[in-house]
């Protein structure tokens, strides 16, 4: 028996729906060429003709992979909000409004070329104005997420770490706990905090290497806004309070304990544990110096970076911070993250240099002070 094309099956009805189709998408095909959407990028033109566009077809032709990741992610917080079943969402919303607003007044200056993005003061504007709302996002989600929903899921995420792994460990660890033992990890918990600031200063200030510094930048931001949005979808206190009445021996430490106390309490989202982000961060850093060991000051930052970020994971399990089905989500979004940046900046990189746009970022250069020909 011959075989039939496949199209001689189909009703002719639907052939010529199909026909219809081929067309359009033969007459959009010059657009497709021409524009992507995680990178709207406009075909090669000269400088001329780039710069007689319209403000807003120059910030749409400038945007970068990273713009639209941020942008999506505060129009996700706020319909999470808008949608959401608990206390105070207009002032969630509000505060959503504000970090909107200041991620866009960035993009729009520098994008929008009223800025020179090679400035130092458009390097800056556009740095701050990415960084500081997800920061900021960070801290509202104390009032984001009861605002979405008032539900915990640590009975489901608890069963589950039993059903996996047999045991939970910070029940298991509960007989090691010692003032000793408390202040060892709450020192590498709370050192969390300050890899996280000298790694985002020194690659938003120091660093040169435009690749790099795109490379850090959306991976970073997409641990943070992954994870933030995953909060709502899974929210949990941790062991330190679901399971509080089950533990034997009360965690009790020095300076750094004290220090870890007090900026949960007064800082932390409370419902933020699937995914971990302190193994999430750490791990990643790990990951971004192993890559860049060619370099002589990352091939000294990992082995270090590698020992911090052990003792970092095990003490959010330790301090009762964290489930282990915690730990595994967050370093699979540090791994994710991170190769996802490698792919994305080298296309990235590629696409604006042959088209013709500045990069992603510019390096940050203090204007220099000419002396006057005499």
């Amino acid at each position: 028996m011959s075989k039939q094309p496949l199209t001689t099956l189909l009703h002719p009805s639907f052939k010529r729906a199909m026909g219809r189709a081929a067309e359009r998408l033969a007459a959009l095909d010059p657009f497709a060429r021409t524009w992507s959407f995680a990178l709207p990028l406009a075909a090669p033109v000269d400088p001329e003709t780039h710069g007689a566009l319209p403000v807003w077809k120059r910030i749409y032709r400038n945007l970068a992979a990273q713009d639209w990741l941020l942008s999506f992610y505060f129009a996700a917080l706020a319909l999470a909000v808008l949608f959401g079943s608990g206390p105070n969402r207009g002032t969630s919303l509000l505060r959503i409004g504000i970090d909107i607003a200041i991620l866009w007044t960035g993009i729009g200056l520098v994008r929008g070329e009223l800025l020179r993005p090679e400035s130092f003061a458009g390097s800056l504007i556009y740095r701050m104005s990415l960084f500081s709302p997800v920061v900021l996002s960070y801290f509202q989600l104390r009032e984001i997420l009861p605002a979405v929903s008032g539900r915990a899921l640590d009975a489901e995420i608890l069963e589950l770490d039993l059903k996996l792994f047999g045991f939970e460990p910070a029940l298991a660890w509960d007989r090691l706990v010692t003032p000793e033992t408390t202040e060892w990890f709450a020192f590498f918990y709370f050192s969390y905090f300050g890899l996280l600031l000298l790694f985002c200063l020194a690659f938003l200030l120091v660093v040169r290497d435009k690749v790099l510094i795109a490379r850090y930048a959306f991976g970073l931001f997409g641990i943070f806004c992954t994870a933030h949005l995953v909060y709502m979808v899974v929210p949990g206190y941790g062991p330190y309070k679901y399971l509080a009445g089950s533990f034997q021996n009360e965690l009790s430490g020095g300076f750094f304990w004290r220090a870890v106390w007090d900026t949960v309490q007064a800082g932390g989202a409370m419902k933020d544990i699937f995914p971990s982000l302190h193994t999430a961060v750490p791990t990643f850093f790990t990951l971004f110096a192993w890559t860049h060991r060619d370099r002589l000051a990352f091939k000294l930052l990992f082995p270090v970076l590698a020992f911090f970020t052990s003792q970092i994971i095990l003490a959010t399990m330790f301090l009762r911070w964290h489930y282990l089905i915690d730990i595994f989500a967050g370093l699979t979004l540090a791994s994710c993250a991170h190769l996802f940046s490698l792919r994305v900046q080298a296309w990235e990189s590629a696409l604006r240099a042959r088209n013709g746009v500045s990069a992603v970022f510019a390096p940050l250069e203090l204007p220099r002070l000419r002396r006057e020909e005499r």
